[in-house]
């Protein structure tokens, strides 16, 4: 991170002398919150990572805050493009057996995916399933047309998006308002051979329900970069369901987000010292 301030020709200084802070300790908010109380000079912070949900109640309007938003959407999305393909063609299946077996899965060429979000993670992955010539709708925020999406829907028609699809991959930030919006009642919705994939966040699927759905054969099944609880203890029920696929939020490695986050560090240090717009904005109202 020094590096990457030195070359957006910055300089690492002592806190009390500092305009700007890179924040490195992604999961201690009560640092960061005392930190900036003792210091009003700092004009703008940079988060490491895209989900801000542990610092959302410490953003204001006093100064300028940026995240990773965007910074680690292509390593996410090639894996839940992988996880897709995984569950689809039933490789998480076929890797826990010790003998020869029938032949199960099912295509993603030319399958119904709805995607959960409209951000970069999204961007990429649309980008990725272009020769799989699927049907993709994507629900999101600000509904605009978005190159390689069939449709666009507004946030309260999720549950519709559901419906008929093959694939759903959530990959939206976590808010008040996204947080348990997987349950009973939209597994119900969904079709008996769906897939879900998360990228996200744990939180925004209720776990014991989904218990239930991939218990009871209501969805196909899941593959899961993020649960609630996380890490996942040991003895959980999901960890021995046949038709679910667990990776230890590892959409993106340390080897991946150095050079990356060092990259957006770095333009956005060259950016605050022309005084240009920043990349990764953090908007108050929306909480991400």
């Amino acid at each position: 991170m020094a590096d990457a301030v030195t070359a957006g020709g910055g300089h690492v200084v002592s806190l009390e002398d500092a305009e700007g802070l890179i924040w490195a300790a992604p999961r201690d908010p009560d640092s960061l919150e005392r930190v900036v109380e003792d210091n009003r000079q700092l004009a703008w912070v940079q988060l490491p990572f895209a989900g801000i949900e542990q610092f959302a109640h410490l953003v204001d309007d006093d100064r300028r805050w940026t995240c990773a938003k965007g910074v680690y959407a292509g390593p996410v999305a090639e894996l839940a493009l992988s996880l897709a393909l995984a569950g689809m063609r039933g490789v998480g299946h076929y890797a826990r057996q010790q003998s020869w077996g029938r032949p199960i899965g099912a295509n993603l060429l030319g399958a119904n995916v709805t995607i959960l979000g409209g951000g970069g993670i999204t961007e990429s992955l649309i980008r990725l399933l272009v020769p799989f010539d699927c049907r993709v709708t994507v629900v999101r925020n600000r509904v605009q047309e978005m190159e390689g999406v069939d449709e666009v829907l507004e946030p309260d028609r999720y549950i519709d998006a559901l419906a008929g699809a093959d694939l759903v991959v959530v990959a939206l930030a976590l808010t008040a308002d996204t947080v348990g919006m997987l349950s009973r009642n939209e597994f119900e919705v969904m079709e008996d051979h769906a897939w879900i994939v998360n990228v996200a966040r744990g939180r925004h699927i209720v776990t014991d329900d989904l218990v239930w759905a991939l218990t009871d054969g209501v969805i196909g099944g899941a593959a899961l970069d993020v649960t609630d609880p996380e890490p996942l203890p040991d003895d959980h029920p999901l960890w021995s369901l046949p038709n679910c696929i667990i990776t230890p939020h590892v959409g993106n490695t340390p080897d991946m987000a150095v050079p990356l986050l060092s990259e957006r560090i770095a333009a956005n240090v060259r950016r605050f010292g022309s005084g240009a717009d920043l990349l990764g904005p953090i908007h108050v109202e929306l909480g991400y």
